[in-house]
């Protein structure tokens, strides 16, 4: 396997996002809140025009292997001190080889560096167990369960007793 690179999507890199983006919610429907069918309908994602203007609190991460986009992670900044994680994914083919725990801890990294001390959270679908067990092993706890949703939030604390 080739070395994998991790890195803030560019300008021009904003249709290869939406490629990924659309095959994740394929992929995986029942993991996101949007479905492939709706997505087909959209002409562009706004996070499209975010990354063609690399507005600052709003950025998609991805991991790169042979300069083809493999994974995404993208995070937005809230009005307040927090920041949310979304459209965590990566393809098939490379699941299972930890670059989705390097893509997620790329993109805090990024976040923390754009934004210092920011508390960042994400949802996950509660019957999503395989996606729920990620997140804890790359230091997300529970902090809010409901019947749609658990939120968990980033431990930054856990991360430096590793």
């Amino acid at each position: 396997m080739s070395t994998i690179q991790y890195r803030s999507l560019s300008p021009t890199e904003s249709k290869i996002y939406r490629k990924i983006r659309l095959e994740s919610l394929k992929a995986f429907p029942e993991a996101f809140s949007a479905t492939h069918e709706e997505a087909l309908k959209i002409e562009k994602f706004g996070m499209e025009n975010d990354i063609e203007d690399q507005v600052l609190g709003r950025f998609v991460f991805g991991a790169f292997s042979d300069q083809q986009l493999i994974g995404i992670c993208t995070f937005v900044k809230n009005e307040d001190y927090t920041g949310s994680l979304y459209q965590m994914y990566v393809k098939k083919e490379f699941q299972g080889k930890n670059i989705a725990y390097e893509l997620i801890h790329s993109t805090i990294n990024e976040a923390r560096k754009r934004f210092k001390d920011i508390e960042i959270f994400l949802e996950v679908a509660p019957d999503n167990k395989r996606a729920y067990h990620f997140y804890k092993k790359t230091n997300f706890k529970e902090v809010i369960k409901r019947k749609t949703e658990i939120v968990m939030q980033y431990s930054q604390e856990a991360q430096q007793k590793q």
